[in-house]
């Protein structure tokens, strides 16, 4: 018994004018509609429209160009490193929480990275050497309590770029940039021992950080003592955005080498 197939021949369909829509084409007859003068988006007949009725409020003058910092409670930080996502035993800046994929920002939306909230702070047990861009008085306690070390700095969008994904940025074999320092409303902030800023004085921050622990009650831990002081004592410069690299190298992923500038104006440049 064989199975027979048969082919049926395709037909050419009909595409004249009168196909589907014809006559009127889907326009209807007269009017606005068929002569394709509709009025704008917006436009309510001569009377005055609803985004002119309403008036401006003050506090939304420049909410366009307001940095925002997406939050990072500290019991997803305390999970990122018990799931190994991230090294507790090397510094945590904002490259290395972007690097576990469990967090990210978004530069064109005028993110300017982490903002790390008090939502488990009573759960947070890690001793770490933690750079974030934003953080409260009771988040630097938590940290500090453990032992750890937190730090605030600010980071431009150029450098943002860089530091959200390095390997995307040291394919493109262009040099570290430089980072800037923090606009007129925000170095106060980044000046301030209070919030650990990275621009304060060092002498003033541990003052701060004794006051802080006399305030909320816990002993400070020694870190010139602790087995862990290298680790705990690494800092950035701050026109440095990757630890161990300096602004205008190049890293060479094909040839697994790091190209330095040694002209004299390249050096004054970066080191300005």
């Amino acid at each position: 018994m064989f199975l027979v197939i048969v082919m049926k021949k395709k037909t050419k369909k009909d595409r004249r004018r009168s196909f589907k829509k014809g006559r009127t084409h889907g326009r209807g007859h007269k009017g606005q509609g068929q002569r394709n003068t509709m009025p704008r988006l917006g436009f309510e007949g001569g009377q005055t429209p609803f985004y002119l009725i309403i008036p401006k409020e003050p506090y939304y003058r420049g909410h366009h160009l307001r940095r925002e910092y997406p939050p990072l409670s500290m019991l997803q930080l305390q999970r990122m490193i018990d799931l190994g996502r991230l090294d507790a035993d090397e510094p945590i800046d904002l490259s290395a929480i972007c690097n576990s994929r469990l967090y990210k920002i978004d530069v064109l939306k005028r993110q300017f990275g982490v903002n790390l909230t008090e939502e488990g702070v009573d759960l947070f047990s890690a001793k770490v050497n933690l750079e974030v861009q934003w953080a409260s008085e009771a988040v630097i306690a938590a940290v500090e309590r453990n032992g750890g070390v937190i730090t605030t700095r600010y980071f431009d969008p150029a450098s943002l770029f860089a530091v959200m994904n390095p390997l995307q940025f040291f394919q493109k074999g262009v040099p570290i940039p430089r980072c800037k320092f923090p606009p007129a409303d925000a170095i106060q902030f980044y000046t301030d021992p209070k919030s650990r800023g990275y621009l304060a004085n060092p002498e003033q921050v541990e003052k701060a950080r004794f006051e802080l622990s006399q305030k909320y009650g816990y002993t400070l831990p020694d870190i010139i003592a602790d087995p862990h002081r290298e680790m705990l004592m690494m800092r950035k410069d701050p026109r440095q955005i990757f630890y161990g690299l300096a602004p205008g190298w190049v890293v060479n992923l094909k040839d697994k080498v790091v190209l330095k500038p040694k002209s004299k104006e390249y050096l004054e440049y970066y080191a300005s």
